[in-house]
């Protein structure tokens, strides 16, 4: 692991030596930086961001932790005893951070299998309902007539295509939570 205090970080995010820091991070497991400024945070995730093309993940505790959370790509907010600032700035609140690796390796993969799901669903849905009224046409010698009339158009988006992504969406999953955290292996998928 690498540990660095804020006033070597300080040295360390000029241009001269972002390269160095980066390629010397890459070696490393984990890498602390402690007693940062907020300003360090958020320049530090914007440095991973740009020159790694990775896509990154902040989580902090307070409000000096609240740039950090908003540059990155995903901001985890842990509620405690520093204030609420950090979880109102980020996308995902915990409690402790113990509960991080569960937000990440089951609620990641299954909010993830869902949304890749959900878009299959809304693209194949499209597609029926243009088919089926370019094939209308064909029938009624490309008149311009309506097949059906409005009513039917805005129940069939509001209830007849809206009812299943919602229960899919709640209730699908596809591999056990006890699993996924058995299995880290399957959050690479």
């Amino acid at each position: 692991g690498l540990v660095i205090d804020g006033r070597t970080l300080e040295h360390v995010l000029h241009d001269s030596l972002q390269n160095i820091f980066l390629a010397l991070t890459e070696k490393c497991r984990a890498v602390v930086c402690c007693q940062a400024t907020p300003l360090q945070k958020s320049v530090l995730v914007k440095l991973v961001r740009s020159k790694q093309k990775a896509m990154t993940l902040a989580v902090g505790d307070g409000a000096n932790d609240v740039s950090m959370i908003q540059v990155a790509d995903i901001g985890v907010g842990i509620s405690g005893q520093e204030g609420m600032q950090a979880v109102m700035a980020s996308d995902f609140a915990i409690s402790q951070f113990r509960h991080l690796r569960k937000l990440l390796l089951v609620h990641g993969h299954w909010c993830y299998t869902r949304l890749t799901n959900m878009v299959l669903y809304f693209f194949y849905k499209n597609v029926t309902y243009v088919n089926l009224l370019f094939w209308y046409q064909f029938f009624c010698g490309f008149s311009g007539t309506s097949m059906t009339n409005y009513w039917i158009l805005i129940l069939f988006n509001l209830l007849f295509t809206s009812v299943p992504p919602i229960i899919y969406g709640v209730l699908d999953k596809d591999v056990s939570a006890e699993i996924l955290m058995e299995l880290p292996q399957l959050y690479t998928m």
